[in-house]
């Protein structure tokens, strides 16, 4: 399944909570609540959607540069695969965030104003942008936030940030074909035989 097909399911998923939102609404009598409108179509899952065509995206220029960075420095490129950037994971985030949904919009508030806080952090401490940064300052900012129980208590907001960030980051790039290859997976690939579990596997989990 490529990257594609995986957000249209994550689409499909989010679209289903306002609606059943809706429902519990319209049984209830809120007011305000429609009367006999039905709840809609189905999601199209055999569309291919441009990004930016369900609703409008978030991320500014500066925004987006930044958001880069910050996703080099979670998954930066090596011998075995590409940066999260490269594979398109900016834009993924950007549009998850922008999606109108109640768990997007609070993604949506985190991530925005963590973009923020940490080029505001990296220009008062190193004058210059994140995406500016040598690698020995962006990882000097980032240890400090990168574990949220050990973050100090003023960088507790960040470090929530940060977490969400690096979630959303790693949850787009091993959804892409080459994130999946990095960690050998092998699922939906058809096989002409199967011998079982290589035998270290067994043995790490004491069957062999």
């Amino acid at each position: 399944m490529d990257r594609r097909t995986t957000l249209k399911w994550v689409l499909a998923a989010a679209a289903s909570g306002p609606l059943m939102d809706r429902a519990l609404w319209a049984a209830a009598g809120a007011p305000g609540s429609p009367a006999s409108t039905g709840y809609g179509t189905d999601p199209n899952l055999i569309k291919n959607y441009q990004s930016g065509e369900l609703w409008p995206l978030t991320f500014t220029p500066a925004q987006r540069r930044t958001a880069k960075a910050l996703c080099d420095v979670i998954i930066p490129a090596d011998e075995k695969s590409p940066s999260a950037s490269a594979v398109g994971v900016v834009e993924f985030i950007d549009e998850w965030i922008s999606a109108p949904y109640r768990r997007q919009r609070a993604s949506r508030t985190v991530v925005l104003e963590g973009l923020a806080w940490i080029d505001t952090a990296a220009r008062q401490r190193f004058g210059r942008d994140f995406a500016d940064l040598e690698e020995a300052q962006y990882r000097a900012l980032c240890d400090e936030i990168c574990y949220e129980p050990k973050a100090p208590p003023a960088l507790k907001s960040a470090a929530n940030f940060f977490t969400e960030f690096r979630n959303l980051t790693v949850g787009g790039f091993y959804s892409t074909p080459q994130g999946r290859e990095d960690v050998q997976f092998v699922g939906n690939t058809p096989l002409e035989r199967f011998d079982g579990p290589p035998i270290e596997v067994l043995r790490k989990v004491g069957l062999a």
